[in-house]
């Protein structure tokens, strides 16, 4: 046999032995298959961890504002997981078929079919969402800031690269910020912030520190505000939703007086929007209902 037809001949023998193998390892599905999947999907919209103690029926439930903490444990059995959830948070069926019914699901009008993908999975998964973390609340309160300069979408799709330079918003660390960093800050082209802006956020986070001194936290600095209950709103009509409210006035005063900057009335009321201290999905709205239940939940942590 010549070398061609040896070469060709290992080949096909090769290929086919790969087939065959991977046609057995598709045939043994994974256990944890269903258990991943349901991990995988479920973190896209519930910030949830389920963590089993002595029986199905003595579930405890937390809820975590950070992704990387949000996974299930292992000793769940495939057949537990989907049944415990669903006892517990009924809406859960949906969520895993999130994506293939996401044309089915009304939004609020704001959103439109020219929106933006970023803009959509933050209306989707993050706006409204109740938000009892301080790294969170220092982040989406400097976001909110920057709409003097710039839209949501365009904040959002440099999210990941602000929250980079920023440490992660821990506000020990960027109180630490010097001349140097904020030099190298307002010099990058790819973050394309004002100099102003940039103190701003570190000007604020000094004064986070001392509310932690004073407080315990931010979260409690904030939610005292609110009496730890946010405000459910049920508008049928954007026109209807306010760009300002006495509660954010007060909230903006009382800010200013502590030092903070980019504090307005108008700043703080969409801060409040997007750390779900207020509740402004439009009633007709998928969300409307989920953030609902998961600012009246029980199991809340401030």
């Amino acid at each position: 046999m010549s070398k061609p037809n040896v070469r060709r001949s290992y080949a096909i023998e090769k290929h086919s032995s790969s087939s065959s193998s991977s046609s057995k390892e598709r045939e043994k599905p994974s256990k944890n298959y269903n258990l991943f999947y349901l991990s995988k999907h479920l973190k896209k919209v519930y910030p949830i961890e389920l963590h089993k103690t002595n029986s199905l029926s003595s579930l405890s439930l937390s809820l975590s504002q950070t992704s990387d903490n949000q996974n299930f444990s292992s000793t769940f059995q495939r057949t537990e997981v989907p049944k415990a959830i669903k006892s517990v948070f009924p809406q859960v069926s949906r969520a895993l078929n999130y994506h293939s019914h996401e044309k089915e699901l009304m939004r609020c009008s704001w959103i439109t079919s020219s929106s933006d993908k970023v803009y959509v999975q933050f209306h989707d998964e993050c706006w409204g969402v109740p938000v009892y973390d301080d790294h969170r609340l220092f982040e989406l309160l400097s976001l909110a800031g920057l709409l003097m300069d710039f839209n949501w979408t365009e904040i959002l799709k440099r999210r990941e690269l602000i929250r980079e330079c920023f440490a992660g918003f821990n506000a020990k660390q960027v109180a630490k910020i010097g001349e140097k960093e904020i030099k190298e800050l307002v010099s990058s082209a790819s973050l394309m912030l004002a100099e102003n802006r940039v103190r701003s956020i570190v000007d604020n986070a000094k004064c986070i520190v001392k509310i932690g001194k004073e407080f315990g936290s931010f979260s409690c600095y904030m939610w005292n505000h609110m009496n730890y209950k946010p405000i459910i709103n049920r508008f049928r009509n954007a026109r209807n939703v306010p760009l300002r409210t006495p509660k954010a006035e007060g909230i903006s005063k009382d800010l200013v007086k502590r030092g903070f900057r980019l504090v307005g009335p108008v700043i703080v009321n969409s801060f409040m929007q997007a750390a779900g201290m207020t509740i402004d999905h439009l009633l007709y709205c998928f969300r409307h209902k989920e953030c609902v239940n998961l600012a009246e939940r029980p199991w809340r942590h401030v």
